[in-house]
């Protein structure tokens, strides 16, 4: 689905931020460096998806430690930017977030399309929502949310809106252990 979903950004020249789990980033390098090659920012999603408020610190610090560095082997590059799974943060993960030069990003729209799988209801939702300065939640392993971006594209880029990678949103350097929902 990524290829599929970098394949469709490419054409309408969007740039994206993709929030990795490291496993995946392990068993798919070639698709990671892909995204880097093609100025997409990579970031961490930790490296087997667990709720990171749950773990001990010493697990956490090596969810986010092996991302980073299977991120780092498959692109050359070491992300700046975290997303914990399921939004699920607190002050242990913000300590360790920081500690390792994290900044967490969440987001201000999420279409759940994790829960709907229907192209139409993600590109809706996502259309209706999206504000100057969303940061939007989507999840490129549903066939579905692949199939809503280019609608939503057309869409926002009708009302005037562009697209940006997180950092380039923000426009300075995120503060590690922080949270970010939008601009």
């Amino acid at each position: 689905m990524t290829g599929r979903l970098l394949d469709t950004l490419a054409a309408h020249r969007v740039r994206a931020t993709f929030f990795l789990v490291g496993e995946n980033v392990e068993r798919h390098p070639e698709i990671v460096a892909r995204e880097a090659r093609e100025g997409h920012e990579l970031a961490n999603h930790s490296y087997s998806h667990p709720n990171l408020r749950r773990p001990s610190e010493r697990v956490v610090r090596r969810q986010l430690r092996r991302t980073q560095e299977a991120i780092r082997r498959a692109t050359g590059v070491t992300p700046t930017l975290m997303r914990p799974p399921y939004g699920a943060t607190d002050r242990g993960v913000a300590a360790i977030t920081r500690e390792l030069g994290l900044a967490q990003v969440l987001w201000s729209v999420d279409p759940m399309d994790w829960r709907v799988r229907d192209k139409r209801h993600v590109a809706r939702v996502v259309s209706h929502e999206a504000r100057e300065g969303s940061i939007v939640l989507m999840h490129d392993i549903h066939p579905s949310t692949v199939a809503a971006v280019p609608r939503i594209i057309e869409r926002l880029s009708r009302k005037g809106y562009f697209f940006v990678t997180v950092s380039e949103l923000f426009g300075r350097p995120l503060v590690p252990g922080e949270i970010y929902t939008d601009r």
